[in-house]
């Protein structure tokens, strides 16, 4: 894992956010993943530099938050 600024891409992210997160100022993380990357970001201040995560961890991390 690594904290950047830059996203490691050949062409333009596509962010997602969660269907749970509503549109009135909630916390929430954005999500955008390429083949070789998964990043993740502050929705409420997207300027700032976000994690940059292997598929694996991220997978990982999705596994450890569900609590499978």
């Amino acid at each position: 894992m690594s904290i950047d600024g830059a996203a490691d891409s050949t062409g333009p992210l596509t962010w997602s956010k969660s269907s749970h997160s509503s549109n009135e100022g909630g916390a929430c993380v954005e999500v955008a993943a390429t083949e070789h990357i998964v990043l993740v970001r502050d929705s409420k201040d997207t300027a700032r530099p976000h994690l940059t995560l292997s598929p694996a961890g991220w997978a990982d991390f999705v596994r450890y938050a569900a609590g499978v």
